[in-house]
């Protein structure tokens, strides 16, 4: 919350709870009407040392503060509650909360000091001025390596878990028992319906932002998506629009916290379309037939290849023991997403980050977009200069920006509880090594270095600053503009 709404943000911080416990013995020892040498001299201790606590400049051990509480008549638990006092409290904590602040500290400003004499309006002011310091400090820095770091920690977490999440899984398993759900896959009314049982109903419009997949208007229960979805399948994108309510999802502080909203709301869309029992059973069956496959589990419960693809790396080592890979790559060579707690390793730069590194040409990833066959799976093992051999299957995909190709992948050992373990498809990548595919033979390098002059096709991306903003890459003016226009439609 900002200053704006004259509510102020939880103290969360050391700093913070010594400046609301402080604000608090302040506002008891006011209302008693007694000094503060008075209470300086009930609990033995010096005036100046009472008012560094008061100050939020000292923290009292608990007999101190045990001494302060029986003699201002309180408890120790009621002068430790984390709410400020009053609303003027509140405000005047903000403030000295944000002079505290490395952002404050940086600017080589001299704090003020807040008394009872500096007004509300002043104070008010300098809270706002400083929101919008620390914004901007935040758009300088949210960079492009900003971003792939926080994927590379976050994507080190999810390995860590086998990008399993038990909570996600527990929410999830709610939603659909709000409707009923008994068996076989998810309908578009019982996400409907899920979204009604929120307060929320759903709205098809021609004119959606463009920089978005949806937008919930919370004033009125409305969520709106684009009149144009593929083959009017609103399931996944209604779920992933719930899921900021249901996961309790505030504005995101940083890319960190963007990229996880992102994946859970991810995560739960996939967790409600193919719930985690019946999708667990069905792969249970299929490794024990050894007939595992991304195809039969998107049939089985009607989704997108990429959504069966990332919900199998959820399940696979939680309730198969399997390792495994996952892949999404551009039909240029770059990789897009990536998960992997197998082993494999995937193209990355010198910090670990996998996204924007080209995939070798001679992984399955790649290899696919040279099938004519596009309606039956690519299957294929391939030798690692490194790492042993990985088997893969892969599919392609078609988006807005081009052919995308999905792959999972396992290590040789696990392959036999696959369909399509008995492919004679087979090739070796020495990646990173320029010689595996990279480089070009000693004959055509010759022959051409000295004459061909491509032009590069740079994307504007690759210039342009991340976008900035409460939601990266949403343009909120335009967002604002759609619901003030919609509001009095409906």
């Amino acid at each position: 919350m900002t200053a704006l709404t004259g509510v102020y943000e939880p103290v969360t911080s050391d700093a913070g709870d010594a400046l609301t416990l402080g604000r608090r013995v302040r506002e008891r020892r006011t209302k008693l009407g007694m000094t503060l040498e008075q209470l300086a001299a009930a609990v033995d201790r010096a005036p100046s040392q009472l008012s560094g606590i008061e100050n939020g400049k000292r923290e009292p051990r608990l007999p101190l503060l045990r001494a302060i509480a029986l003699a201002l008549g309180s408890t120790v638990d009621e002068l430790l509650v984390e709410e400020a006092p009053s609303e003027r409290a509140a405000l005047e904590i903000a403030v000295e909360r944000a002079q505290r602040g490395a952002v404050f500290r940086s600017l080589g400003l001299a704090p003020i000091r807040v008394s009872k004499a500096t007004s509300d309006e002043t104070l008010q002011a300098l809270h706002g001025l400083h929101q919008e310091v620390e914004r901007l400090h935040r758009e300088r820095a949210a960079t492009p390596e900003e971003a792939r770091r926080a994927n590379t920690e976050l994507r080190g977490e999810m390995r860590v878990v086998g990008n399993y999440y038990p909570d996600l899984e527990r929410a999830a398993q709610g939603l659909l028992g709000t409707v009923g759900y008994a068996g076989g896959p998810v309908s578009q009314q019982a996400i409907s319906n899920i979204a009604a049982k929120l307060g929320f109903s759903l709205h098809y419009v021609s004119d959606i932002p463009h920089s978005t997949r949806s937008v919930i208007d919370r004033r009125n229960g409305r969520i709106y998506l684009g009149a144009n979805l593929p083959s009017r399948d609103a399931r996944a994108p209604v779920l992933r629009a719930i899921a900021s309510v249901v996961c309790g999802h505030e504005e995101p502080r940083n890319y960190g916290e963007f990229l996880r909203q992102r994946v859970e709301a991810n995560y739960l869309a996939g967790a409600v379309l193919l719930p985690e029992d019946a999708a667990a059973d069905h792969l249970r069956t299929a490794k024990s037939e050894r007939h595992i496959s991304m195809e039969d589990l998107r049939d089985a419960f009607g989704v997108s290849y990429e959504m069966a693809a990332h919900r199998f790396t959820n399940l696979a080592t939680e309730k198969l023991d399997l390792r495994v890979h996952f892949m999404k790559a551009h039909e240029s060579g770059t990789l897009i997403k990536a998960y992997e707690n197998d082993g494999v390793r995937f193209p990355s730069d010198a910090l670990g980050n996998f996204e924007g590194a080209y995939v070798c040409r001679n992984w399955t990833a790649r290899t696919v977009f040279d099938q004519p066959d596009r309606f039956n799976p690519w299957y294929q093992y391939t030798d690692m200069a490194a790492g042993g051999t990985y088997w893969c299957t892969s599919r392609v995909e078609k988006a807005k920006e081009g052919l995308y190709s999905v792959s999972v992948g396992v290590k040789f050992e696990d392959v036999r509880w696959f369909r399509g373990r008995e492919t004679p498809n087979r090739t070796s990548s020495n990646c990173p090594d320029d010689r595996c595919c990279r480089r070009a033979s000693g004959d055509l390098t010759r022959k051409w270095e000295a004459s061909a002059w491509p032009e590069a096709s740079t994307p504007t991306s690759l210039l342009a600053a991340l976008p900035t903003g409460t939601f990266p890459g949403v343009d909120t003016n335009e967002v604002y503009a759609f619901l003030e226009r919609h509001e009095s439609e409906w």
